[in-house]
């Protein structure tokens, strides 16, 4: 392995940091041709491992990914394929010219409409990369619809062609890729929600760059990093002292639950379960005691006073206790509006505190988002969209750029925002980014928040002990979390992912170390 190789597959970049980084490779010495040659043979190998059939139509564009698109339309021409150009552009870049003459010398026909493509088996887009920022022209719209009115396998190089790369913004039209290979760093439009349906399965084509180029554009601490396994792992307390025990493996504090939102308080004591916390309490109502407790038999369960509404009036911790007892505190799921004194009894602790859901609600209405700064501890917020609206309402970017709308969040609050979605992203205070690569569909369900929060709040509880930072354990949970969804719905289907079934599939993820994976990081 090169120096810094794990390193690479972690990094997420801006286009214009990413056209920084291939300047300083040809200012080094590496010719521009050579550089193309390496990266479409990469792709070529991947294009015979990934597609099914003979015969293959190649898109090419006016600039480097046109020239990228015409050395994989000849390696695979050379490798016995059936392929077809189509170039709408009578203006190329000079390497992308001399690679199509090159081509066109070899024998391999330029068809002059996108209906000649029609009989291909399935596609190459290299029509557009990192430089598009306006709108696609009328034409090769036109032509960018007709390809995927037809349903074929597309494979695009770098971004799916019209993608804006740092938003995902689609820019009047965009190729609906079913695989995009980003070349050499992930690209931030690979972790917006828009551009999700565009990208399909995202694989990285890791081309050598220099680990000091790389270093020289990001610094030594990256702003924006994609969660990897050995990220993930690095920060999970898999290895214990055979001299442990309970008092030193973690004590963490779930305050959730209410008599209408009973089971928010029982999956998230499941998430906890599994994070193999040393020491897990349960504050819930009084009226849901026993039934957490026929759950969750090894659990200290307090039952507190209840509102006449079935929501919790206050803490009641056992006698000699109190909030400073434990390592982390989780609070929110299932809580119901009315559990106002209770939020605010957490807040004031000065341990690590994770709200979540009703938690998160009841700071909005109380208006103490501004407080955050005010904590002595570690503070993380986990909404999903609509609670991010509603904490953080003067976030007016929020559907344009999620990263760029976390990242001001956590500025201006001091907390750590954990954004939850199809593509999670999480910034702390001082504009570090974390991006969850991948995840699926069947997370999609009530609950799998609930069960997140509990694993986050017993992964803090251990990682606070063993002098972890906290938005790597947080990290390492989303990360945990979306691999056991993953799991789950390849033996399932996304329809048979139910929370209560996510949680029994936390500890079946990590005791397999099964790393299956649709965001491909090779």
């Amino acid at each position: 392995m090169r120096d810094g190789q794990e390193a690479v597959s972690q990094i997420v970049v801006t286009a214009g940091e990413m056209r920084d980084v291939e300047g300083r490779m040809l200012a080094a010495g590496m010719p521009g041709s050579a550089l193309m040659e390496k990266v479409g043979g990469l792709i070529a190998v991947r294009v015979g491992v990934v597609a099914k059939g003979c015969c293959v139509g190649v898109l090419v564009g006016p600039g480097d990914n046109g020239g990228v698109a015409l050395v994989v339309a000849r390696e695979l021409h050379w490798r016995g394929y059936e392929v077809r150009l189509f170039c709408p552009f009578s203006e190329l870049k000079v390497l992308t010219g001399e690679f199509l003459r090159y081509a066109q010398g070899l024998g391999i026909g330029c068809c002059e409409e996108v209906g000649g493509l029609l009989g291909c088996d399935f596609l190459i887009d290299g029509l557009f990369g990192l430089g598009l920022d306006g709108l696609v022209a009328d034409g090769v719209a036109g032509a960018i619809d007709v390809l995927n009115g037809w349903g074929k396998p597309i494979l695009s190089v770098d971004v799916p062609s019209g993608l804006q790369a740092d938003t995902g913004e689609v820019l009047g039209t965009a190729i609906r890729a079913t695989r995009t290979f980003c070349l050499g760093l992930w690209k931030l439009a690979f972790f917006q929600d828009e551009a999700l349906e565009y990208v399909g399965v995202a694989e990285l084509i890791d081309f050598d760059i220099p680990w000091a180029v790389v270093r020289a554009v990001v610094g030594d601490v990256p702003r924006v990093k994609c969660i990897t396994g050995g990220m993930a792992l690095s920060s999970l307390p898999l290895n214990r002292s055979v001299a442990t025990h309970k008092y030193k493996e973690g004590h963490l504090l779930l305050v959730c639950g209410s008599r209408r939102y009973g089971g928010g308080s029982i999956l998230t004591a499941l998430g906890a379960r599994a994070s193999g916390v040393g020491m897990l309490s349960v504050a819930v109502p009084e009226s849901l005691r026993s039934v957490v407790v026929s759950h969750l038999p090894e659990a200290l369960v307090f039952g507190c006073p209840e509102t006449a509404s079935g929501a919790m009036a206050g803490l009641q911790l056992p006698a000699g206790m109190d909030l400073g007892c434990f390592d982390a505190i989780a609070c929110g799921p299932g809580l119901s509006l009315d559990a106002v004194s209770v939020v605010e009894e957490v807040f004031s602790s000065d341990g690590c505190l994770v709200l979540d859901a009703d938690g998160l609600n009841i700071l909005a209405g109380l208006g103490w988002v501004s407080r955050l700064q005010e904590r002595g501890a570690p503070t993380i917020l986990t909404p999903h969209g609509g609670e991010f609206r509603r904490l953080f309402p003067y976030v007016v970017d929020f559907n344009e750029d999620r990263i760029k709308a976390v990242v001001r969040a956590a500025r201006d609050c001091g907390a750590v925002v954990l954004l939850k979605g199809a593509r999670s992203v999480m910034a702390n205070c001082e504009g570090r980014v974390w991006v969850n690569g991948e995840s699926s569909a069947g997370l999609a369900r009530g609950g799998s928040g609930d069960v997140l929060t509990g694993l986050v709040g017993g992964l803090l509880a251990q990682g606070i002990i063993r002098g972890f930072g906290v938005e790597d354990v947080v990290a390492s949970g989303v990360w945990w979390h979306s691999q056991a969804g993953i799991l789950a719905a390849q033996e399932r289907t996304v329809l048979g992912v139910d929370a209560f079934t996510l949680t029994q599939y936390l500890g079946k993820f990590i005791s397999g170390q099964s790393f299956i994976t649709g965001f491909v990081d090779k």
